[in-house]
């Protein structure tokens, strides 16, 4: 009979087996698409990431913002957390390799009285233990374990990423207040140089060279003025009051910030495409993801086969507490067992077809996340082309502007030219003088956007 079993029970292991297929081997580069040998949009030759890609602004104001932020973000620190958590996660997912040993001493007092008899008093002694081990003979609770740490490798990479995301955001943010405060001083010189326009318009009435509606538009253009400077210092403090927060700070809108934009840094560090799969974090998180999806399937498909488990169960029990540490008094029981499951309903299957779905979904969210990190990239570098071309064309037409703007007011004066065509040179000035100022902006926030988009390092001492 015993032989019988034996026979069983090897030929539904040898069955379980069978059914147990390997992981695929795994390629980082498979990602949905050939990957070029260098950037599409990279007309020179490829420059390395720098090592802390802050630095290359050359503002120490902006290096410490950064640094602020990196230390007193909440969402920053809150990602911290979530490491720890998932770290702690794969401990308890590895806890069943290891035999689970239950100490449990006892203490027991009873008082007895029977009429005619008395009472009798006695207390127990008692110490029990009991041991349980499942035995990881097909590996099941390793690839369990394994997922478990691919999963908390993939965190600590999110954490990386939300640093980078983090200084970029912070960065953005200190030039957009920089260009805000810049916007601001040019709403208030346009305003102070309508109202010179009001008094030569005024003079000219009282003098009786122009018409009272000359007048009231200038005074309208003023108005006008007035309103845009409003609205400039309003989008400060707005600006201001974002990055406090991400700084961690009260957003009290008191932030002491450069106001001026920086030097675009010249060299364009593009490296290669190849390396953005081993250096973007999200693609490395995406990837150790997909292998943890790889080690859960392995896992669940184990459960088909037997499991081997150790349990014991002992103690001693004594009315005196100096004969516990007999080991005679000592009784205890040792069972190996081996369960084989037969029939569960299709859960095991179905756990099977569901780890094999979110394998196939973890495999295609990487190739969706590389996609979109090579297309991210290509547009940076494309936009950098345009954008340069953008800010050339508009450098000339602010010159262009405040030469017709001082023509058009001598013009004016001399009655040349009608009160319309010197208000609109005004407004022309204007709009070219703050289109300069934000295209600049969008200049240094578009390599921000490259370094972001590669995966640049920032201080890890920070």
């Amino acid at each position: 009979m015993a032989r019988i079993f034996a026979i069983i029970i090897v030929s539904i292991s040898l069955a379980g087996i069978g059914g147990c297929k390997t992981s695929p081997l795994r390629n980082p580069g498979d990602a949905g698409a050939a990957i070029p040998a260098r950037w599409t949009a990279d007309k020179g030759t490829p420059q390395p990431t720098p090592e802390n890609w802050v630095e290359t602004f050359g503002d120490p104001n902006l290096s410490a913002v950064v640094n602020s932020a990196l230390a007193d973000n909440y969402q920053l620190k809150a990602a911290a957390a979530r490491v720890k958590a998932a770290v702690a996660q794969a401990r308890i997912d590895g806890a069943s390799r290891w035999p689970q040993l239950l100490f449990a001493p006892d203490y027991q007092y009873a008082q007895i009285r029977e009429e005619g008899f008395g009472s009798a008093r006695f207390s127990v002694f008692e110490t029990l233990f009991s041991l349980s081990w499942e035995l990881d003979v097909w590996g099941r609770i390793s690839d369990f374990q394994q997922a478990a740490i691919r999963e908390a490798n993939a965190t600590a990479t999110d954490f990386q990423g939300a640093r980078l995301s983090l200084a970029a955001r912070v960065a953005q943010s200190y030039f957009e207040l920089a260009e805000a405060r810049l916007q601001a001083a040019v709403a208030e010189r346009s305003v102070k140089d309508r109202s010179v326009i009001v008094d030569l318009v005024r003079g000219r009435f009282a003098r009786g060279l122009t018409k009272a509606l000359d007048v009231r538009l200038a005074l309208t253009d003023l108005a006008n003025a007035e309103a845009e400077l409003t609205q400039a210092r309003n989008q400060v403090q707005i600006v201001a009051r974002r990055l406090q927060v991400l700084l961690g700070r009260y957003p009290e809108a008191v932030l002491r910030a450069t106001a001026e934009l920086p030097e675009l840094p010249p060299d364009m560090p593009a490296g290669l495409p190849s390396e953005l799969l081993e250096r973007r974090p999200d693609l490395v998180s995406a990837y150790d993801r997909l292998l943890a999806a790889d080690s859960r399937l392995q896992s669940t498909r184990k459960l088909l086969l037997p499991r081997v488990a150790l349990t014991a169960a002992g103690g001693m029990r004594s009315q005196a507490l100096t004969e516990l540490v007999d080991p005679r008094a000592l009784a205890w029981n040792v069972l190996i067992g081996l369960a084989q499951p037969v029939f569960t309903g299709g859960r095991i299957r179905g756990q099977i077809e569901l780890d094999k779905a979110q394998t196939e979904q973890a495999l295609n969210l990487y190739k969706d996340t590389a996609l979109n990190a090579f297309r991210e990239v290509e547009q940076a570098l494309a936009a950098d082309e345009w954008l340069r071309k953008e800010e050339k064309a508009l450098r000339s037409a602010v010159e262009q502007t405040e030469a017709s703007r001082k023509l058009a007011v001598y013009s004016y004066q001399h009655g040349y030219i009608e009160i319309l065509t010197l208000l609109d040179s005004y407004r022309s000035t204007l709009t070219a003088q703050s289109a300069h100022l934000s295209v600049r902006r969008q200049l240094l926030s578009n390599r921000i956007n490259l370094y972001l988009a590669l995966g640049g390092s920032i201080c890890e001492a920070c």
